[in-house]
Formats: structure tokens, sequence, C-alpha cells
């Protein structure tokens, strides 16, 4: 199974079956912090959907097509962070994350996914990593740019959220630009 370290607060987990509980009560009780900038939400009624998530996750992990990670801290499963898809021709990832609206602001996100795209060019020999977020999610773009991230544009309209398209600020680093990461 992944594990993988970042801190010593902090370790990434693929998702399994058994985390299908604590993710589902994280989703429920964050659902309209979560929702102003996720589009599943109105697909995760019930643990059963969680675990068709962690199933699929699985699936695609098995099949080198993405890696979805719960982020564990301080013991507890906060959320989840990983790559929504690799692009092995073209050695790329794109970063995704959630987090319980209890555990922000503790630099948990950014952490984590600064420990995600250092394992993507050091490990998977990635030469490009991707960040994207709504234009007007700040706290999420947030992440990118403190992890050094070159905000290369915007995808207008790039995504249904319920009842609007939002648009997409598109963040990327490449290897050669990596300096790593540290609080």
């Amino acid at each position: 199974m992944f594990v993988h370290v970042v801190d010593e607060e902090i370790y990434l987990k693929l998702v399994d079956q058994n985390d299908a509980v604590r993710l589902f009560e994280l989703t429920d009780r964050s659902r309209s912090h979560l929702k102003k900038w996720l589009p599943w939400l109105n697909d995760t009624n019930s643990v059963n959907n969680t675990m068709q998530y962690i199933k699929e996750s699985r699936d695609s992990f098995a099949k080198h097509k993405s890696m979805n990670t719960a982020i564990i801290y301080r013991d507890e499963i906060v959320g989840v962070a990983g790559f929504n898809e690799f692009d092995w021709n073209n050695r790329t990832g794109s970063i995704g994350y959630w987090l319980d609206q209890h555990y922000t602001g503790r630099g948990i996100i950014v952490r984590s996914a600064g420990a995600l795209t250092n394992f993507a060019f050091t490990e998977l020999k990635m030469n490009r990593v991707e960040i994207r977020a709504a234009k007007e999610n700040v706290k999420s773009r947030a992440v990118a740019e403190r992890l050094g991230f070159q905000l290369e544009g915007f995808i207008r309209e790039a995504e249904w959220l319920y009842d609007h398209f939002v648009d997409h600020a598109v963040y990327g680093m490449l290897s050669r630009e990596w300096k790593g990461f540290r609080f």
C-alpha cells in the first residue's frame, strides 16, 4: 500500500474501504463549505457513494491513471489529496485536494500538495505538475502560489458547478523549476 510521510504531523495513504465512513462524515459535515468549489457533493449522499469513489480510485490507481490519498493529520483522516490524473506520455500530473473545514488554516493542504509535487518530480520523474482552481477560489489558488507554481492563465467556463460555470486558474510547475518545499 502507498504511504508517504509528509512531516511529523502529516502522512498520505492510498484511500481504502476502511476510510469510507470517516471520509463520508467529513464530506457530510463540510458539505456547504466544500460545495462552493467542488462539483461532486450532490452525488455523495451516503457511505455507499464514498465506497464507490474509493473503489474507482483504487481501480484507477492500479491502472496508473490517478492516485487519491487520505490526508492523515495527527492520526486522523482530515481530507483527500492526490493526483486527479496522470499523463504518462507527457509526464504530467494534476493535483487536487479538499479538507474538512475544521482543519483549515493549519498549512495541511500546502504541506500535502508540496509533498505530492516533490514526489511527482523525484519518484515519478514527472516533468510538469499542474494545480487548477476556480478563479474565485482564493484559498485554493494561494496553495499553488505559496508552493511557487506559476499562474499560466485562465480557462473560461471550465467547470459546471451545480447551477453555473466557473473559470479555472491554471498553475504549473516544471521539474527544473522545483526547488522543493520547506516550512
